[in-house]
């Protein structure tokens, strides 16, 4: 369920132009998702579209779940080219830290993601996993408790496996690359796979410059809150540059 949406400067029915990035084994991206072996393979396309933008052209990035360590990836490698990273209900780590770190905060706790997960040994089971599946008969309570019947019919039948590499991948991020980024971090309050608490508590760890919450929004609030989250990312991207402090 891992998104990475890419709004250049300026979602489309509100002027912008907006391109969704496949990560490499994601949605139609045909690669086999058990071969993933780093977090750069996996974002390759996110950094491929940033290498290719012209000299003064910057985008918003929007980081969804896992997403959320490709955008922190891409801050880190091409800061000129971030205008603002927006994670929504995603994983905004601090450096030297993986999403397997942010997972294991609230494991214990969270009976669903455990129930959930089906672990891919594609090297065998004396290896470690190699993806990550979604048991489709809990895919509703983890995933879109709040979502329309439709949507997870179409999730259903759309979702692939998440790469286990990228997951246990430490990042290494610094406060000149992407510390100079502009975040925001979007709360999902009904969220069952990143609980509000574990959002609030990366947010603690690593304050972004503002938090912004869509009430009754599920894992996937662009499908169980939709207008909600398109004016609060159109909010987003319309914030204009803060006053430098005077020192």
């Amino acid at each position: 369920m891992e998104v990475v949406l890419v709004l250049g400067v300026g979602i489309e029915d509100s002027g912008f132009k907006v391109n969704a990035v496949d990560l490499t084994g994601s949605g139609i991206h045909s690669y086999d998702t058990n071969k993933i072996s780093s977090l750069s393979e996996y974002a390759e396309p996110l950094t491929s579209y940033l290498k290719g933008l012209g000299v003064a052209e910057k985008v918003i990035l929007i980081g969804h779940d896992l997403g959320g360590a490709c955008v922190s990836y891409a801050m880190e490698m091409f800061p000129s080219k971030v205008a603002k990273a927006v994670f929504l209900c995603a994983a905004m780590l601090t450096n030297g830290h993986s999403t397997l770190d942010m997972f294991q905060q609230q494991m214990d706790t969270n009976g669903t993601l455990q129930k959930a997960q089906e672990f891919v040994y594609s090297n065998g089971k004396d290896r470690p996993p190699t993806a990550i599946n979604i048991d489709k008969a809990l895919l509703r309570d983890l995933l879109l408790n709040q979502s329309p019947s439709k949507d997870v019919s179409l999730a259903s039948v759309s979702m692939r496996p998440i790469p286990f590499a990228p997951v246990l991948e430490k990042l290494q991020l610094t406060a000149q690359n992407y510390g100079s980024v502009r975040r925001f971090y979007v709360e999902t309050t009904e969220d069952n796979a990143i609980p509000l608490p574990l959002e609030q508590s990366m947010c603690g760890a690593n304050p972004p410059e503002k938090v912004l919450r869509l009430k009754g929004a599920d894992h996937a609030p662009f499908f169980s809150k939709p207008q909600a989250l398109h004016k609060t990312l159109v909010e987003i991207a319309a914030m204009p540059m803060l006053p430098i402090q005077a020192s």
